[in-house]
């Protein structure tokens, strides 16, 4: 909300009244209270990004790509700094659960873009050592992914099956990582292709649905409707 002085240019103040109450105090100026008009719906720009940046590294994971790590660039520019963009739309909009997933994503692809950019060279870790922290970096993002894939219940199906299959992603690498099994690996890339596609899907909704106004691509209701309860 804005607050805006209209008080006319011009025109003598007006006086308070010494004997009267608070109204006469708030008679000094009028206080014009305007709702600032509505943004559009950032949900669907930082799905986009995460599903492009999590398609590329998966299918570098399941051994699809040929060429070098191509996703970094992407994991920084579109998969960090446009998901956390929209993140920040999200606090505009007092969306708590899309602020909070869509800047903690766009944070984790810039932090693996500065890991293989500047840490990996700088500290030249062994194969081994870079398994292990790759694990736990999937392992963190097990934890953190667990409740936001139960709060998740409370939005709709689509962003549900989204934190679903991130979730069996997650544990897949972590599992992968930790093994230095690469079949593991693997099925955690085939698993993030999913997941892709899941939240591709769920970002074309969000931009058909709000360009019509109206569900034009179907999202499903909440799975749990009363978060208080």
């Amino acid at each position: 909300m804005a607050i805006k002085d209209d008080t006319v240019q011009g025109s003598p103040p007006q006086q308070p009244v010494q004997n009267g109450g608070p109204s006469g105090v708030m008679s000094l100026q009028n206080v014009a209270i305007k709702e600032v008009p509505p943004i559009a719906d950032p949900a669907p720009l930082g799905l986009a990004a995460f599903a492009l940046t999590t398609f590329l590294l998966s299918a570098f994971n399941v051994g699809w790509t040929k060429g070098t790590v191509a996703f970094l660039g992407f994991a920084l520019a579109y998969g960090g700094l446009a998901q956390l963009l929209a993140g920040m739309w999200e606090f505009r909009n007092r969306n708590v659960f899309g602020a909070t997933a869509f800047s903690t994503y766009g944070a984790f692809w810039i932090g693996v873009a500065v890991y293989f950019f500047w840490v990996v060279p700088e500290f030249k870790p062994t194969p081994l050592e870079l398994s292990n922290d790759l694990g736990w970096i999937s392992v963190a993002f097990v934890i953190f992914n667990t409740y936001m894939l139960l709060w998740s219940l409370f939005v709709n199906r689509a962003v549900f099956l989204v934190f679903l299959t991130l979730e069996v992603t997650f544990i897949l690498l972590a599992i992968g990582h930790f093994s230095n099994s690469t079949n593991m690996v693997k099925a955690g890339g085939i698993a993030g292709i999913v997941t892709a596609a899941c939240a591709w899907y769920a970002s074309a909704a969000g931009v058909i649905n709000g360009m019509g106004g109206r569900k034009v691509l179907p999202t499903g209701e909440p799975l749990h409707l009363n978060p208080v309860a």
